[in-house]
């Protein structure tokens, strides 16, 4: 990487989307099973995360551009860091921290990112580390963080830049969209984007194929007209002001392969499996605060990774785009709301609204910053929460020859939306995580204590053998 060098598009609109109230971090938890020093961990960081030169580099702003510009005095100390937890430290204690460092900003005039080492955690110790979203995605992210790992081959062009984000553009694309769906100023916004959204992932994966891409941009702006036509999210208690004070919970781990059992038999994806049980802990739990949600569907806005079958998953910046998953939260019964989620991901699963989402992404990183907050009002007013699903690995890794127990991932929420829930694999078992504006839910706890109970109604109807209502 050269001493300045400019962001993508999708980069500086995550860059852009920084709010007081609603930074855009990446939040991860390694909890540990033994005591790790801070000396091998800074020489691992170095070796390892370093390697990636855009983590010693800081993005700055203007009104029409990005650029990433070298740290003028960068000390690894500075973003490695120590903290102690009290002596027989619970979960309660660790995600309090988890809370208190989601909700504290980077330190100006410095990378956007930190370790702390936490110690004194049930014997062993934990990592916690944030990284601004515009350095990259969590699927990137997550492999960062996985080649600390020991054994991890480091990526041999950890920096070599994706091919998206070099593709040269190809013929230019009339945005010609149906008057009256959009105010005018996004509709101008969205025709000087047509040429973003070719320059996208859609080169990289069709090269050469221009016409097609034109037609293809014409449809990615039609669904872009689509999701700006479709009504707010109703009311409920997650659609609350934002303080800027973030709240943790995690709920004790599924087994994989008992959620791959219950999708088997009842005909659906370990994924629908997984939404349908949040559905019913958000049902429950806005019930019970007092929200009328029967009959009520919400939306979570959930990330598509968009890299190509061989594109480097460590290649950092950002490569998804999100779609709109319906949250059937008044729906009751276990069957009923899990076929009610298997359908809409059938129908989103032949949408192009990923792309049509990359693409939003790409044209507000190109325009000028007064764009942005209006376009992301308008479509973060679609949903009430991000959910976040990534495959972790298999097999258990250590670090510094300390077994890594668990494994949390948490991406930003953006705009309005003050809750998100993750959803990782690791070793087996999927682990989830809620992380959410104090004033959107007071204690998370509440929610994630529901999760099990949920997903045991599933298996309980399961080894009834009952598949229909």
């Amino acid at each position: 990487m050269s001493a300045v060098e400019s962001l993508s598009g999708a980069d500086r609109a995550w860059l852009l989307m920084d709010r007081p109230t609603n930074p855009m971090v990446v939040v991860g938890l390694i909890v540990l099973a033994r005591p790790l020093a801070l000396a091998p961990l800074k020489a691992l960081i170095a070796k390892r995360f370093l390697a990636f030169e855009r983590f010693r580099r800081i993005p700055v702003a203007d009104a029409a551009s990005a650029t990433w510009i070298e740290a003028p005095q960068f000390e690894l100390t500075d973003h490695v860091l120590r903290v102690s937890l009290p002596a027989h430290a619970a979960q309660r204690d660790l995600e309090a921290l988890v809370g208190e460092l989601a909700s504290t900003p980077f330190k100006p005039g410095m990378p956007l990112w930190s370790f702390h080492l936490v110690e004194h955690y049930r014997g062993g110790s934990a990592l916690i580390v944030r990284i601004h979203h515009c350095y990259a995605d969590g699927v990137a992210l997550l492999e960062v963080l996985l080649s600390l790992a020991d054994g991890a081959v480091a990526p041999s062009h950890p920096t070599a830049p994706s091919e998206a984000s070099t593709a040269r553009p190809v013929a230019p694309v009339s945005a010609r969209l149906l008057p009256g769906l959009l105010p005018a100023s996004m509709l101008r916004a969205l025709r000087e984007g047509a040429d973003a959204l070719e320059k996208g992932v859609h080169y990289a994966l069709h090269p050469g194929e221009s016409a097609t891409l034109a037609q293809q941009a014409l449809g990615l702006i039609a669904e872009l007209a689509h999701l700006a036509a479709l009504p707010d999210d109703p009311p409920t208690r997650l659609k609350q002001p934002l303080s800027g004070i973030r709240r943790c919970a995690w709920a004790a781990p599924l087994l994989l392969e008992e959620v791959r059992a219950v999708g088997r038999f009842l005909g659906c994806t370990v994924n629908d499996v997984l939404v349908a049980t949040l559905a019913g802990a958000l049902g429950r739990y806005l019930s019970g605060k007092g929200d009328a949600i029967a009959e009520t569907t919400i939306r979570a806005a959930v990330p598509v990774n968009l890299r190509s079958a061989d594109g480097a998953a460590h290649a950092l910046g950002n490569q998804f785009g999100l779609v709109f998953v319906p949250i059937p939260i008044g729906i009751t019964h276990p069957l009923e709301r899990l076929y009610a989620v298997h359908a809409s991901m059938q129908q989103l699963k032949a949408s192009t609204q990923a792309l049509a989402t990359l693409g939003l992404l790409y044209l507000v990183g190109n325009l000028p910053s007064a764009v942005e907050p209006p376009l992301v009002a308008l479509f973060t007013g679609k949903a009430s929460l991000i959910a976040s699903n990534l495959p972790g690995p298999g097999a258990r890794l250590r670090i510094c020859g300390s077994a890594v127990t668990q494994v949390l991932f948490w991406v930003p929420q953006g705009g309005s939306i003050g809750t998100g829930v993750s959803m990782l694999s690791y070793a087996g078992r999927v682990q989830f995580g809620v992380m959410a504006d104090r004033q959107v839910i007071a204690d998370p706890h509440e929610l994630v204590e529901l999760i099990g109970s949920e997903f045991e109604r599933l298996v309980y109807l399961v080894l009834l053998g009952a598949r229909s209502l």
